[in-house]
């Protein structure tokens, strides 16, 4: 492996001009303004794999966005097939005027690059597709089979490949599928995420009167859609941040001592926490940790809210409408399309009489447990010891991957979560960055990663 690493210092001056073309394209995924750039992206990433030894490489059309899938099977029947999965598609860019460099425009600052997509997913992706090219490119061949699927809507809801995988399980088969869309726990401590929180995701919406009225004419005796919808958000929690919502708790698997202990163990700084914040205090749900509560329990949030007059001055309605979307962060053994269920109902419970409820399902995923021990995460473990010289930390992640379980269920397939971010990356914020540290490291870290697995 020594003139693999050698090659990928050799070409670190290439990697970051490549990544910048691919980070210059505005592949917002959720804005149909956008398509355009979607399949310009694309374009663009099928080109850059091609480029680096894959010769069966397509863009595949769907409903949507289009995936790019690339293939090389050279290694034969015997040896491992490995999947890489990533996504092209980025989140909007708003508020645009808390950018201190265009989103658009990476920016190169204290050994870091910003823009949007550098951390979520297009830097992590991307050091896989370089790991291969090193590999490729001395040794003429890979170690293992390798297939390549980067998808353009992981960003907004990903219904497509869902259907995707479903009708294609042959063409993806796989013994391993290896994923870089996680974070380490610290700059410093690189991480193997082993459990991701799922989803579920809905709107209400509320209508009292069938127009706006006069708040003088009719206030008191109506009522009013954003004060009930308010009320009834306020009776999705209890004073002790437990959720209530009957039956939401049926299914949750409770942390094992060992896992508590583990948590303990981590380095974490509330002090640093709060600060990083600019809060003065937490809260979540009572007898956990911060780190507990933020990872390995469900949580409930309130993620926009619309109704009534938003511009400047006064205007003194009682307005038709109001709506707010709510999403649930969920833990192994609970099921998107159960919480929703129970959601909805739970809300049309408590709905007075004087309004009409309506509770749209947006989007779910279910949550993932993985295994610590399967050779993609001994590969994993050496991989990252070799190219970034410490020993990994095992953690759990909050945010949620939704496609992972479909790998699982329909490839039967080990998930290997190798992350490369770090967790203040700013992903779906402001000022979105890589530590360019990670990316050529993590590069390093593809590259060995493929080694191991031919060799387990």
């Amino acid at each position: 492996m020594e003139k693999i690493v050698k090659y990928i210092e050799n070409e670190e001056k290439r990697y970051l001009s490549e990544l910048i073309d691919f980070l210059k394209i505005p592949s917002i995924s959720s804005l149909p303004e956008h398509n355009g750039d979607m399949l310009k992206c694309a374009e663009w990433l099928s080109d850059n794999i091609k480029a680096a030894g894959f010769e069966d490489v397509q863009i595949i059309s769907t409903a949507g966005h289009p995936l790019v899938y690339a293939e090389w099977l050279g290694a034969g029947k015997g040896a491992a097939t490995v999947l890489v999965y990533g996504h092209y598609d980025v989140k909007p860019v708003d508020p645009l005027d808390l950018w201190d460099s265009p989103p658009f425009e990476p920016a190169i600052r204290d050994g870091k690059i910003y823009g949007r997509g550098t951390s979520d997913d297009k830097g992590q992706a991307f050091c896989h597709v370089k790991g291969l090219e090193a590999l490729f490119r001395q040794n003429g061949k890979l170690p293992v089979n390798v297939k390549l699927l980067i998808e353009g809507e992981e960003e907004c809801g990903g219904e497509n490949l869902v259907k995707f995988i479903n009708e294609n399980a042959e063409m993806l088969k796989c013994d391993t599928v290896l994923i870089s869309d996680t974070e380490w726990f610290d700059d410093g401590l690189p991480s193997i995420c082993y459990s991701l929180r799922g989803i579920a995701f809905v709107e209400v919406h509320i209508t009292g009167p069938n127009r706006d009225v006069h708040s003088g004419t009719y206030g008191g005796a109506i009522d009013n859609p954003i004060n009930i919808l308010c009320w009834m958000i306020s009776k999705l929690k209890d004073q002790y941040g437990r959720i209530t919502i009957p039956g939401f708790y049926d299914d949750v698997l409770e942390l094992t001592d060992k896992e508590r202990i583990g948590f303990k163990e981590l380095p974490f700084n509330i002090k640093a926490y709060k600060h990083g914040l600019g809060i003065n205090f937490v809260h979540g749900e009572m007898g956990y940790t911060t780190l507990e509560r933020s990872t390995a329990r469900p949580s409930l949030d309130v993620n926009g809210i619309k109704g009534g007059f938003q511009g400047g001055g006064a205007k003194t309605i009682i307005p038709s409408q109001a709506s707010a979307k709510i999403s649930m962060r969920l833990v192994p053994n609970q099921r998107a399309d159960d919480i929703t269920e129970k959601i909805t109902a739970y809300l049309k419970t408590i709905a007075p009489q004087t309004v009409s409820i309506r509770v749209e399902p947006l989007h779910g995923g279910n949550p993932v447990l993985v295994s610590q021990d399967s050779k993609g995460v001994r590969a994993a473990i050496n991989a990252i010891k070799k190219a970034f010289g410490k020993e990994p930390a095992f953690t759990r992640e909050g945010g949620s991957i939704p496609i992972v379980e479909l790998f699982s269920e329909v490839l039967n397939a080990r998930v290997v979560l190798m992350a490369l971010g770090l967790p203040d990356d700013n992903i779906h914020s402001p000022n979105e960055k890589l530590d360019l540290k990670n990316f050529y490291g993590g590069i390093k870290a593809s590259a060995h990663f493929f080694e191991e697995m031919g060799k387990l």
